[in-house]
């Protein structure tokens, strides 16, 4: 395991239960830790850079907006699957995409304004790719959040 200094022990417990919506959140970070702005920004900037922390940005539930998800499985070739997966990440609807064991051995999130649209892009994937994407949408929602336990070492 990862061994934090307490700064970013600290900035990590915070962000990943809510990241301050402010003109300045690093400010708040840094009020709500009882530390600076200064050294917030550079814990969080050593935790991106390490790759601690690959993404900061908002998560919303697409479903309390109106969007629509699925989960998106595809059957490709070892020699093309670096260009299969840049198609599909070229979509911006694509939050997630990650490279399995099996037939289906790429699989990925999909969100859009609607199912048409889901049909649309996965469509025109299937279009770019020459493959056929299996549509797997969620019949029920049961666990969309992680917190990481920070102080317990795995003992």
């Amino acid at each position: 395991m990862t061994a934090f200094k307490r700064i970013e022990q600290e900035v990590l417990k915070v962000i990943q239960q809510e990241f301050p919506i402010s003109p300045h959140p690093y400010r708040e970070l840094a009020r709500r830790i009882g530390s600076s702005e200064d050294d917030v920004f550079h814990a969080v900037e050593h935790l991106r850079k390490t790759g601690i922390i690959r993404r900061l940005g908002g998560s919303f539930d697409s479903r309390k907006v109106g969007y629509k998800s699925t989960l998106v499985a595809l059957s490709v070739p070892k020699e093309r699957l670096s260009e299969v997966v840049s198609i599909v990440n070229g979509y911006t609807g694509v939050t997630h995409n990650y490279e399995r064991e099996g037939a289906y051995n790429v699989w990925f999130t999909l969100i859009e304004q609607s199912e048409k649209k889901i049909e649309e892009t996965l469509g025109e994937i299937g279009r770019r790719t020459g493959l056929k994407p299996l549509n797997l949408p969620a019949s029920h929602l049961f666990k969309i959040k992680v917190d990481f336990d920070l102080e317990n070492d795995g003992e």
